[in-house]
Order: structure tokens, then sequence, then C-alpha cells
């Protein structure tokens, strides 16, 4: 372990096999997509999941679910080779979900946050886990809902696993300034690019995790909130980056959910090329890997200013330009970019640090008002051809 200290065993959860270790394919990658639902009336959130859910399509309820809060929906990608497989499915869906819901009278949308939501319009969903988190978040479950774009990347073995958790965690202010996309937040705009990072991390068990030793290291620690009843199993873990043994994957989720799905598809394609570069060459100095102070400040300035922040490198002693960094990432992660045939996705890693996000909402309000820049993402949100064809 490095400490001299024994981790408890993990026996003692009723389901003592929790942490056992489903390998799969080395570099896939799996997305999901937390979606608003909304009114065309208004552009105002519809808390209408459960009638959405008992009017979808069959073949389309497998591949959606439910989140916390019931203007919300999750589209969720099997696992493909390739990031051009799993954006084509995440275009079917988005498809298929938009058709779906025009019947209803409903539109879809991405973006980390809807800009005029309150918490006093908010629903929690009523399936048994989020009455659970409503029981035991109290105010904190009530909130606005946030939206997230998660990826998972499939991992052969848990060791890997905590290496590339390890590794990762130093690109994860990169991946939130690139992929910030919530500048407005109860109908003003909070001066943050994402602003759904600093309501989601009012829930416990949220933001950067820390370093583990090994896998019997986090496996031990998780035990130890199930054994205490702190947590009733895993996923109660809502930190940026985490392994899913049943999945045999780490899944990234610090990222915004994107309007459109190019930048969906840049922003998995970086994260695949990242991780092939950290388990295949170990990019990450041992340096950036320890400042966990230096982490944790790159993300709150990450959020703040998305890729226009400063970051700080902890080797150099000294600020550097988000746009400088993302540069030298591109270089270093395009190799390996070319080796799993998402190089073409990569290139539009350009547009994200050209075109901001938070910045294109915010000329879109300026434009047209909040509620026109719901609607004008509602239609991009059904733009999915432009991957899939």
């Amino acid at each position: 372990m490095g400490t001299g200290e024994r981790v408890p065993e993990p026996n003692h959860h009723p389901d003592a096999r929790w942490c056992d270790w489903q390998p799969s394919a080395r570099y896939s990658v799996g997305v999901e997509e937390e979606v608003m639902l909304v009114d065309p009336a208004d552009w105002s959130l519809a808390q209408r999941i459960e009638d959405v859910l008992a009017r979808l399509p069959r073949e389309l309820a497998q591949r959606v679910g439910a989140e916390t809060h019931q203007a919300t929906i999750e589209l969720g990608s099997e696992p493909h080779g390739s990031v051009g497989g799993a954006i084509g499915e995440l275009g079917t869906l988005r498809l298929a979900l938009a058709t779906s819901l025009r019947s209803m009278g409903l539109c879809a949308a991405g973006g980390g946050t809807h800009p005029t939501a309150v918490w006093s319009d908010t629903r929690v969903s009523p399936s048994g886990r989020y009455q659970l988190i409503d029981k035991t978040m109290r105010v904190l479950a009530r909130r606005e809902p946030t939206f997230a774009l998660h990826v998972h990347v499939g991992v052969a073995d848990p060791e890997a696993a905590i290496e590339l958790m390890n590794r990762m965690r130093t690109h994860l202010p990169v991946l939130l300034a690139l992929s910030a996309n919530s500048p407005y937040w109860q109908g003003r705009d909070t001066g943050f690019a994402s602003a759904r990072t600093l309501i989601f991390q009012a829930f416990p068990r949220t933001g950067l995790p820390r370093r583990f030793a090994d896998y019997g290291d986090w496996c031990g620690s998780v035990d130890l909130l199930l054994r205490a009843g702190a947590i009733p199993e895993p996923t109660f873990l809502w930190w940026d980056i985490r392994p899913q043994p049943r999945f045999g994957t780490v899944e990234i989720r610090i990222m915004d959910a994107q309007c459109d799905l190019e930048r969906s598809a840049a922003v998995v394609s970086l994260v695949q090329a990242l991780s092939r570069l950290e388990l295949e060459e170990g990019y990450a100095s041992s340096a950036s890997m320890r400042a966990e102070e230096v982490l944790a400040e790159n993300r709150f300035l990450a959020a703040r200013d998305g890729v226009e922040a400063n970051l700080i490198d902890p080797e150099r002693g000294v600020q550097r330009p988000v746009r400088e960094v993302v540069a030298d990432l591109l270089e270093a992660a395009r190799p390996h970019a070319l080796a799993l045939g998402c190089a073409r996705e990569l290139d539009a890693v350009d547009l994200l640090v050209a075109e901001p996000a938070a910045a294109a909402q915010r000329r879109l309000v300026e434009r047209a008002g909040m509620e026109g820049m719901v609607a004008a993402n509602t239609r991009r949100f059904e733009v999915a051809k432009l991957i899939t064809t």
C-alpha cells in the first residue's frame, strides 16, 4: 500500500462482491448525457420525467433513465471501441428522444444549467433512490437541477483503474475549463463559466477524490462508508472521477453537458486519448499528482473562467493560460488519438478553445434573452445528424 497500514477487507457490506472488478475492453468508451426537459410554451423546465418515461418507445426507454430531478433525463450509450461509435449512438438517442418528446409537447436541450430555473419549481423524482437522496440531502436535493457529461473509459484490471484515476485527476481542471457551459443560474449571470460546478458541489462526496495507494486502499475506504451506513452503495460517491467496478471503467464526471454533439465528441475524444497517454506513457508528473492544493485551486479557476483561466503549474510555480496547457496536451495526446481512431474528433477541441460554450450562451442571451437562448439550444440538441451521418 505504501503507508504500512492494512486496509480493512471489504467483506462486511451485505453485498461483499460489490468491488469485484469486471474487466472491460481497454480504452473503450461509454457516454452518459444528462439532458433537460423543456416546455416550449415558455422555455421553462418541464417537471415530467415519469410521464415521459411511461410514453417512450421500448427501444429508447432501454437507453434512458431518470435522474434526481424530474426535469432531467439521462441518455446512455453502450460501450464502444471508438468515440465515433459512442457519439453516433448518442446522436441516434438524441434524435429519437426529440421525436418522442415532440409528440408530448416537449423539447430537450443540453447545457450545464437551465438559466431561469429556481428551487421552488424543482421536483425530486419519485423512485426509491431519489427519494432517499431527498430524505438524506434535504434542502440540497431541492436545488435547481444540473446537467453533466460523464465518460466511462474501459480498464482491464482494478490496479490500472486506480493508476488512471490518480493520473487523470491532474487533467480534470482542463476538462472542466473546456466543457464549461453554464454561466446562468436563477435568472442571472453568475460570472462563472460553470455555475453547475458550484451548485453540485453543495452535495457531500463531490469534487476531487484523494489519491489512492492501490485498489485495496480504495475498496477499504468505500467499504468503511458502506459498513457505517453513511452511503447505501458506492454510486452515492459523486466525485469528479471514480472507478466503476461493475462496468470495469473509470468514470470521468467533471464536465458540463454540451449543447451539440460536435462539442461532446471533442470532450470524449480528449478523455479517451488522455487515458491512453497516461496508462501507456505516464504523462502526468509526480509533482502535479501530489499538488492537492493546486488541483483544488485550478478546479475553482476553471469553473470561474473556463478557457480564459490561468492554471497553476506546480512544477514551474507559475500560472499558465489554459490555451497553452491544452496545446501541450493535444500534442502529447494526438498519437494516442490516432491509435484509437479519434483524431478527427480530437481536432474539434480547437473549437472548444476558440469558441467557449459559456461565451456562446452569453452572446445568445444578449441577442434573444434567456428564453431565446434555451429555444436555440433545443434546436442544437436536435441537429444530431451532424455527427451520425
